[in-house]
Parts: structure tokens; C-alpha cells; sequence
């Protein structure tokens, strides 16, 4: 396909990147050390770390995994923590020691992260010790022989360690009891390792940086091998669009996403360390009060988030009456942005919200929305970064017209180098041009615009007719009483399926299922109109927040447990 959007871009952004071949993220993170050593890097619970301490936590944790943990250079090391001071301290050791970090969900379930160590072979894991007790259970029969955990407020300064650990495990129980022989605290490590030195890593472009798992939704999870090369360049590919509207040195993001996330990971952390930005870690965005508490004693000049933390943001009184005026940037990931949702944000702060897509298997970014555009809303994903290559293809691999719905294909320098161990999955998941099947159904209209359609596996017919969730879901969140909706199909004996939504009302609403139909029928096609509401008090998420429509199906009278 020819890259039609290159015309939109505007004159400061490039239509390529160029990555050097001594291009990688230990260079990236070195450069940052020595470029801004008394610019704060991440902030959490009260504390906030410069650049020259990040870079000596982070050292001492190195040299400690170089000297004393007995890994050699490319074992992989997981790491189970929420966004923590310690996430960053032990991610960036650990790829300056030369090792493959493996992020680990803190919330998985003892199987869950047994399959991700045993698959990784992972042979060293950081954890909060609020969820030692899973680790406990799934260590048997990994190749895990290094459990470090530690604590909640460890790394918080002064005697607030003592006073956070305390509240967590005695007042609020939030530490279960574990039994986990010879483990090593994390405090104690740090002391081993300042007394080490730390040869930083030499990776080449292709060496593997993180083993990053997909969700599972097909299967198995299997770990997307990100290189060095593949994170770096998407963090180049963002910083194009971003560059242009940023200080270095000066940028404050809110980092609400989980940082094991590959969308925080490399759009916040990676993205924002490389000009000297302050990350603001949220340990917990559900706590929407506290959550809004924190925000209001920032200036802070970007954000990123998903659909359903917007929204709930933009019905919270308190975010409504937050201070806008340092912002800059917005962005949008992880499942469609809603109309309405954008729309609001707009009127809230003055600002686009700019909407990307991206999956992990990108490291993670693909298209984005450009901040020049006029429109508050599009519709569309946005346009290909810099050197990226887009094909919307039929499911024999032929390229499709423009305009017409076919599975997204993508080629880039941040595309993966496959997934871990998995040579099948990793033959599937490419065509023989080097172009990666995302499973996903867009369009590109004339002007190089992406708009996704919706998952191939979410794709509902009716009598012969495809209808897409997304679409359906857009137009019921527009109806005034509708806080969040997800729409499935189920069996139907006449049409084989029929559309069905599940609604979550805004507080105060009294909205029925007549309104929401008779809604729908003003805005789409008879056949795409819900022909069944049910109403729950909330809709089950992942871990960033995108709705699961597949647990809605697996609910349904007759459905197949998922595979």
C-alpha cells in the first residue's frame, strides 16, 4: 500500500526514523543519567527520585544480578510489580546488567503466573510482597531458584517505609502470610549491589529486551520477544509526534497504566525518560479519590489512558474542577475511544484527545492520531508512524482497496522478533513478506486514515450480515443515561445470532432498555439494533481496562468455555 497519510503529516515530522546500530535502550537510559541528573524521574507516595538516584538504584541493582545473583547475561528476570518506585529501579538494572525482563501481572492467579515463569524460564522474580503468597504457589516446577521481594513503602525515604509497610500488613492486611525458604529482600540487595560496579550492557539491536505476554485470549499467553531495536525505535516513532510539543526535561506524564502494560511501559516510561520527563506513578487508579488527589497536587502536561479511565475520570466532581492549564498532550490506547468520551474530555481541557492502537506484538504503537489535526473526533486510530508500513488484506493475503474491511497487516522496524519458543505461532502469525497479521479488521480511506473495525473474533452476523461491536457500543454510550456499555452476539434461531448489550448506568440514571433501543434504532441499521439490554452494576475489565466481552459470551446460556 502506498503511505498516503505521509502527505498529512505536518513538515516537522519525518517520514522515517534512523536507528543506529549502537542504538538501544541501555544508551537510552544512559544518555538521560548524564543529561538530566537533578530532573526528577518518577514520583509515588510522597517521594520523588532525580535522575543521578535512579541511576544509582538502578546501578546497584545490576551489579548486583552481574556479580552476586549467579545469572548470566540473557537470563531472564520477572518482575511482579505494580507502578512502585521499585518497578523502575529493577526493570532498568536489570536491562543494564544485559538481562530480559519478563513483566508479570500482580494479579494473576497462582496457574497464570506459573505458566509465565515456566514458559519464560524465568530463574529470578521481583514481588511485592502483597502477592508472595502466589508466588509461593506457583513456584514448584519453574526454573525460578531467586525470589526478591519487597515491601509496599520500601523505597519511600526517611522512616515512611516503616509507617507505609506497617498501615499495608497490620492495619489494612493487604500482606497475606507466605512461606518462601531463602528469599531475599530487596532493601538488602540494593546494599550488596552499591558496593559492586556495574559493566553496563553492550545489547545488540536484535537481542531480546523483554519477554512481553500477550493476554491469552487465544490460548495459551506466548511471549512477544521486543528487542532492543524493536522498543527503541517505537519509542523514536512516538517521540515524532510528540517532539515537537514537549521540553526536555520540563514534562510531568501521569502514569496511571500499570507499567508492566507495554503500552505504559514504552509510551510513558520509555518515551518520557528519553527527554528527561517526570513519570507520576499511580499504584492504584481504582481508587478514584485518591487517584484525583494525587493528580491535583501536579502541573502535569500529558496523559495517557484507556477509554473506561477517561470516563470515569470525567464523572468524578473533583477531576472536573483539576487545573488544565500545563497540559499538552492526551492519548488514548488499548480499546476504542468513544465519541462521547472524547468529545467531553475536550470541553473539560481544550485538548484532543488523541487516539492511537497499537498491540503488544508492535512494542506496542502503530498508528496515532496527529495533535494538528481540526477534528475533536475521527472515528480513525490515526495514521502509520514514521516507517511503518500498513496492508488491509483478505484471508487468502491479498490486498484489499481502499476503503474496504480486511484483516490490518503491519511491517516496521518495532514489530517483533516472534514469540518465545513458538516457532508455529510465529510462522501463523506472518506472511511471507515480513508483514504482521494483528487479527484485527480495519479500513485506510483515502487519505491514509486507519479506523478499526473491531476484533475479527468479536465480529457479530446477523443473517449474513457483519455487525461490529464497537460500533453498536459507541452509539449506546451516547445515550445521556449510559455510563458504559459492551455489546456480544448470541445464538438466535432465525438470524444465528442477535445483537445483545449489557449496560452500565451513569449514577442517578433511571435510563430502561425501550430507551436504549428506541436510541439505537435513530442511529443504526435494523439489523444492528440490540435486540436484548441487560443492565449490571459494572462490566468485567482487564487489568488496563478494556472491557472483556469475551467473559460476557462465555456467561451466556450454551457458550463453550473459552479456549
Amino acid at each position: 500500500m502506498d503511505k498516503l497519510w505521509l502527505k498529512n503529516y505536518p513538515p516537522e515530522i519525518p517520514a522515517e526514523i534512523h536507528v543506529g546500530t549502537g542504538d538501544d535502550l541501555v544508551g537510552l537510559l544512559e544518555h538521560s543519567f548524564v543529561s538530566y541528573p537533578e530532573k526528577p524521574s518518577f514520583a509515588c507516595m510522597g517521594r520523588t527520585l532525580s535522575y543521578a538516584a535512579l541511576d544509582k538504584l538502578s546501578a546497584a541493582f545490576g551489579a548486583w544480578l552481574q556479580h552476586e545473583s549467579g545469572l548470566a547475561p540473557g537470563a531472564r528476570v520477572a518482575i511482579m510489580l505494580p507502578n512502585v518506585l521499585q518497578y523502575p529501579v529493577t526493570m532498568f538494572g536489570a536491562l543494564r546488567a544485559g538481562m530480559v525482563v519478563v513483566n508479570v501481572n500482580p494479579l494473576y492467579t497462582a496457574s497464570e503466573l506459573r505458566h509465565q515463569l515456566a514458559d519464560s524460564g524465568a530463574e529470578a522474580i521481583v514481588v511485592l510482597e502483597n502477592f508472595a503468597g502466589v508466588v509461593e504457589k506457583a513456584i514448584a516446577g519453574t526454573t525460578v531458584r531467586t525470589v526478591i521481594v519487597t515491601g509496599m513503602g520500601d523505597l519511600l525515604g526517611g522512616l515512611k517505609p516503616l509507617l507505609v509497610n506497617f498501615v499495608v500488613r497490620r492495619i489494612r492486611k493487604m500482606v497475606p502470610a507466605y512461606e518462601l525458604p531463602g528469599h531475599l529482600r530487596l532493601g538488602t540487595i540494593l546494599a550488596a549491589g552499591r558496593r559492586q560496579s556495574l559493566s553496563p550492557a553492550r545489547p545488540g539491536r536484535d537481542e531480546i529486551a523483554f519477554l512481553q505476554y500477550t493476554g491469552g485470549t487465544t490460548g495459551p499467553s506466548k511471549g512477544a520477544m521486543l528487542t532492543h531495536g524493536s522498543v527503541y525505535a517505537n519509542v523514536l516513532q512516538m517521540s515524532c509526534l510528540t517532539d515537537p510539543y514537549t521540553t526536555p526535561g520540563e514534562e510531568v506524564v501521569i502514569t496511571a497504566l500499570p507499567l508492566y502494560h507495554i503500552y505504559a511501559l514504552v509510551v510513558n516510561c520509555m518515551c518520557f525518560v528519553r527527554i528527561g520527563g517526570l513519570n507520576v506513578l499511580i499504584p492504584n487508579p481504582r481508587d478514584l479519590p485518591g487517584f484525583v488527589k494525587e493528580l491535583s497536587r501536579w502541573k502535569f502536561t500529558a496523559f495517557f489512558g484507556v477509554n473506561t479511565l477517561y470516563n470515569a475520570l470525567l464523572h468524578d466532581p473533583g477531576f472536573l474542577r483539576l487545573d488544565f492549564s500545563s497540559l499538552k498532550l492526551a492519548g488514548g490506547g488499548g480499546a476504542a475511544v468513544q465519541s462521547a468520551v472524547a468529545t467531553r474530555w475536550h470541553e473539560l481541557t481544550g485538548h484532543l484527545l488523541q487516539e492511537g492502537y497499537g498491540l503488544t506484538e508492535c512494542s506496542p504503537v502503530v498508528t496515532m492520531n496527529l495533535k494538528s489535526q481540526t477534528e475533536v473526533y475521527t472515528g480513525s486510530v490515526g495514521v502509520p508512524l514514521p516507517s511503518t508500513e500498513i496492508s488491509i488484506r483478505d484471508d487468502d493475503g491479498g490486498e484489499l482497496p481502499l476503503g474496504e474491511p480486511g484483516e490490518l497487516c503491519v511491517r516496521g522496524p518495532q514489530v517483533m522478533k516472534g514469540y518465545w519458543r513458538r516457532e508455529e505461532a510465529t510462522a501463523a502469525v506472518f506472511h511471507t513478506d515480513g508483514f504482521l497479521r494483528t487479527g484485527d479488521i480495519a479500513t485506510v480511506d483515502e487519505r491514509g486514515y486507519v479506523r478499526i473495525v473491531d476484533r475479527a473474533k468479536d465480529m457479530i452476523l446477523v443473517s449474513g450480515f457483519n455487525v461490529y461491536p464497537c460500533e453498536v457500543e459507541d452509539v449506546v454510550t451516547r445515550y445521556p443515561g449510559v455510563l458504559e456499555a459492551a455489546c456480544i452476539g448470541v445464538p438466535d434461531d432465525k438470524s444465528g445470532e442477535r445483537v445483545k448489550v449489557f449496560v452500565v448506568r451513569r449514577p442517578g440514571s433511571a435510563a430502561d432498555a425501550e430507551e436504549i433501543v428506541a436510541f439505537c434504532r435513530e442511529h443504526l441499521t435494523g439489523y444492528k439494533v440490540p435486540k436484548q439490554v441487560e443492565f449490571r452494576d459494572e462490566l468485567p475489565k482487564t487489568n488496563v481496562g478494556k472491557i472483556l466481552r469475551r467473559e460476557l459470551r462465555d456467561e451466556q446460556p450454551g457458550a463453550s468455555a473459552a479456549p
